[in-house]
């Protein structure tokens, strides 16, 4: 049986060129060999599996080099490239600083730093995961890594940049390592399957791609695990399945369901991915990210933001033209309000049930408000030609309907009328004009049709109430009925504190169209205004429909409470009397036990 070698380290890269993803670092560090620019430290940093330590070997590896080639790569065939090959080269010393992070390790370091190497130009230290490195032992390495013999290059890795202290970072030349893209992953790992012998599909290896999300060491590990999975063939339905992912072709039919509002099919489809072992929170963030990618393939000039394989994109795309922009608006938005509520929910499949009700039924809402806003600007549409006409401004409206109509069986259709108005002068401010209103207070309006005229019975009753209204609208304001009227409320009162405020306050007539409350307190002023109904039982009672209510503070106006002062008790017998008063089995305990007070002192 062979010894099985993971791919990650099977296919490491040993030439800058083979470097997938940082082709922004390899070129860098090439041109800084070309041009004798070399600096004596590096900070390499960014997200895990991308490519740090690979990097930092290869250079390593180049420095000692004997027979580089022209575009400054390693040859891989003098001595020290061997001697690298198989980890027997003195001039490279790797250290884990997660496990060596003292400073005992740290001087150990450094001690090595003192001696040259035997061959080779350059004795190279790289440190992975410099950020554990203890306080202690970065102060010991600052002054070793400011000012290092001629020969001596530091390399260190870090996928925590931000815990590195200040003083370590300004000693090094910093090189951000970025997240691998899927497509440049998903072409490495069809070069893999090429050298394996491996029939993968494309869509498969961008889920690989896509789960390891940026990382290639961690591709390179899922890949490893669908090969002993599926064997010499990787399909996209194996890749699903022992991944544990949604499949994008529920995210598709859940869309073209709600396209046609059939809730039962968005029921049986959400049912069916629970009960294949996936939580709902899953469901709904893939939903969303399926929306997002449907509103990415609206415009052609987005496209390259979708990271899927061509199949998924032309899918994408025809789902484009049918789902409106504003159905994938409103649906981003209710998906992420269901995924910000998720947690507090008590019944979470409801709750998301509900979200998908609401998606289903974005687009009838939408039609609904749009119709609603048409119809308002159609029957608007005579006033606003009228306000753009400023050379014969007219204003069309609905003709108001008369108190009193002749008997007919059917009402005859409204007719317009049209009343002039006035251009504004080129001097004078424009004014604008405001439709006019019937007899009865109906505004003339355009928006009121003939469906909502009211009843000839309803309008004589309001012209009646209206006249009575008229005849008997004198004021009865004095100070008599005044104070009859705020008796006659304070008795209405159910709330003996608010009683007490209004029977102690003091009502003052102002002038004829204002009257004036002088309460004891702020509290007091609160209660009063509180009372919304107060102001309309007065006018009301004294028929004065503009009166004007105001309160103000007066202290003198306060409710006097006595209180009587507790008597001081100084003696033992006046105390033991007062405790008797209060509980007077406590006399019947004392003659029991034949117990005597204390005497006076």
């Amino acid at each position: 049986m062979s010894k099985f070698v993971v791919s990650a380290r099977k296919y490491r890269p040993i030439r800058f060129d083979e470097v997938v993803g940082q082709q922004h670092v390899s070129q860098t560090l090439k041109n800084a060999l070309q041009n004798d620019h070399l600096a004596h430290a590096f900070l390499f940093c960014g997200p895990r599996g991308v490519g740090k330590t690979t990097c930092a070997r290869i250079l390593a590896k180049v420095l000692n080099c004997t027979n580089r080639t022209a575009d400054f790569e390693p040859c891989d065939e003098c001595n020290s490239c061997k001697a690298f090959n198989e980890n027997a080269s003195f001039n490279i010393t790797e250290l884990d600083a997660a496990s060596n992070n003292s400073v005992e390790h740290i001087r150990t370091l450094v001690e090595q730093v003192r001696f040259q190497p035997q061959q080779g130009e350059y004795k190279v230290f790289i440190i992975d995961e410099v950020h554990m490195l203890s306080q202690a032992a970065f102060n010991a390495f600052l002054k070793t890594l400011e000012e290092p013999p001629s020969y001596a290059i530091f390399i260190l890795a870090t996928t925590e940049k931000h815990k590195i202290i200040p003083t370590i970072l300004s000693r090094c030349q910093i090189f951000d390592f970025k997240r691998i893209q899927v497509q440049d992953t998903v072409k490495h790992l069809q070069g893999i399957c090429a050298e394996e012998g491996i029939e993968a599909d494309k869509d498969a290896l961008h889920i690989i791609a896509q789960k390891a999300d940026g990382a290639l060491r961690d591709a390179l590990s899922i890949f490893d695990r669908i090969v002993s999975f599926s064997g010499k063939k990787i399909t996209y339905d194996d890749v699903i399945t022992n991944l544990n992912v949604l499949d994008y072709d529920y995210f598709f039919k859940v869309t073209d369901a709600m396209m046609v509002e059939d809730l039962s099919s968005l029921f049986l489809i959400f049912d069916k991915i629970q009960k294949n072992g996936f939580e709902a929170d899953l469901f709904i963030n893939g939903l969303a990210e399926h929306f997002r990618n449907v509103l990415v393939c609206k415009d052609e000039a987005t496209l390259q933001l979708l990271e899927v394989s061509d199949n998924l994109k032309e899918r994408y795309k025809s789902q484009a033209k049918i789902a409106p922009t504003s159905f994938l608006l409103s649906a981003l938005n209710i998906a992420n309000e269901c995924d910000v509520n998720y947690k507090m929910a008590r019944n979470k499949r409801l709750h998301v049930e509900m979200a998908l009700v609401k998606m289903a039924y974005i687009n009838r809402a939408t039609t609904l408000s749009q119709n609603t806003v048409v119809e308002k600007k159609t029957v608007d549409a005579p006033v606003a030609r009228a306000k753009q006409n400023t050379s014969a401004p007219v204003i069309t409206a609905q003709k108001a309907v008369e108190p009193i109509q002749p008997k007919a069986t059917t009402p005859p259709p409204a007719p317009t009328i049209e009343i002039p108005v006035t251009p504004p002068s080129e001097n004078k401010a424009s004014i604008p004009v405001s439709p006019p209103t019937g007899k009865l207070g109906i505004s003339l309006s355009s928006k009121y049709n003939i469906a909502s005229v009211p009843k000839k019975e309803d309008l004589q009753s309001q012209v009646n109430e209206e006249i009575a209204q008229t005849i008997d609208s004198v004021s009865q304001l004095n100070p008599e009925n005044l104070e009859a009227t705020w008796k006659a409320y304070s008795e209405q009162i159910t709330s003996p504190s608010v009683k007490s405020v209004f029977k102690h306050s003091e009502v003052i007539i102002v002038d004829e169209d204002s009257i004036l409350i002088k309460v004891g307190s702020a509290m007091g002023k609160g209660m009063v205004q509180q009372e919304y109904e107060l102001m309309d039982f007065i006018r009301t009672s004294l028929k004065h429909p503009k009166l004007v209510l105001k309160v103000e503070i007066d202290a003198t106006k306060a409710p006097v409470i006595n209180k009587p002062k507790p008597t001081k008790l100084s003696t033992p017998a006046e105390k033991y009397n007062k405790v008797i008063e209060m509980n007077p089995k406590v006399e019947e305990l004392r003659k029991r036990f034949d117990l005597k007070l204390d005497k006076d002192n």
